[in-house]
């Protein structure tokens, strides 16, 4: 018993000091000068083992009081001996307490806390620059709203490439992000200037080992739209496969998971709700509306429409 004793009076001892070391350099100004641990743990992280060691103090002092019931029931006053067996139904209630307690703070209080959705910010203004607003464009795509599963989403590149890949919605946005003001133009007559974010779309494909008879990419969405570029075209320029708009993660109605923001090209390039991309050799490979007449470069210097 003595032996047990000594290790409960000993992690004592670990757990306050642990609590005082926490408690200290849980505040910024405190180490400025001598202590660093920001450099090294989470704030966040820093407080959990904080208010764990506060619990596990509390438990160990109770513990101690328990083994030591000849002096706790003197402490209380009562005048007789705690018996063996209330001391130890009063130790396994408490440490049922304490265990129920770490579990209601773990998952109410120290645990990960879901994220409540506010209303979305749309930006105006991009470093003086006049924007247009996500609510300036039209419906007109082929099947009307897509709705793509944020879990289950993969980006397929496949193709001439030496190492086709998967990619979740995550993974495309562990690459560097790139943001640039770019106005999308609808053969229809309108247009819309927008502050895209996204990554480069040639990041997504330099590294696979790209084959030396490969002259085109293809983009397949959701949908079954597609529409093709020469390989040169994503290679060359800084075209964005943008995930928000205005500062504001793509919706639905704008192309989410992605669209492609293709620059200097009509609104019928800017394919979305991207699901693949493919490298082909196939360089007259025609897209949804280049198969039924539109040009297929898509050049806002060039004709709409073939002109064959």
């Amino acid at each position: 018993m003595k032996i047990f004793q000594r290790f409960v009076i000993l992690a004592m001892l670990i757990a306050f000091l642990a609590l005082a070391f926490t408690g200290i350099v849980k505040f910024p100004e405190t180490q400025k000068y001598t202590f660093f641990v920001y450099n090294y743990i989470l704030a966040s992280d820093l407080s959990r083992i904080h208010d764990w060691s506060g619990i596990i103090l509390a438990a160990l002092i109770i513990i101690h009081l328990i083994i030591n019931r000849d002096w706790f029931a003197e402490f209380l006053n009562s005048g007789y001996k705690i018996p063996g067996k209330i001391s130890k139904i009063f130790f396994v209630a408490v440490i049922v307490f304490l265990i129920g307690l770490g579990i209601f703070y773990f998952n109410k209080l120290g645990g990960n806390k879901s994220p409540i959705q506010l209303a979305s910010a749309e930006v105006a203004e991009y470093k003086g620059e006049r924007l247009d607003s996500i609510n300036d464009f039209r419906e007109n795509s082929i099947k009307g709203v897509q709705y793509v599963d944020r879990k289950s989403y993969n980006l397929e590149i496949t193709g001439l490439v030496n190492n086709p890949a998967k990619y979740s919605y995550e993974d495309v946005l562990k690459l560097q992000l790139y943001q640039k003001v770019v106005q999308l133009n609808c053969v229809e007559g309108w247009s819309a200037k927008i502050l895209w974010e996204g990554v480069l779309a040639r990041d997504l494909i330099k590294n696979l080992g790209i084959k030396p008879e490969a002259k085109t990419v293809i983009f397949y969405a959701y949908d079954g739209y597609s529409t093709s570029f020469p390989l040169d075209y994503v290679l060359d320029n800084d075209i964005i496969m943008a995930y928000k708009m205005n500062g504001v993660e793509l919706p639905p109605e704008r192309g989410f998971p992605f669209e492609l923001v293709a620059e200097q090209k009509w609104g019928y390039k800017w394919i979305k709700w991207i699901t693949k991309i493919e490298l082909s050799d196939d360089v007259n490979y025609k897209g949804f509306w280049e198969s039924r007449g539109y040009n297929n470069n898509g050049d806002l210097s060039g004709s709409k429409f073939e002109t064959n």
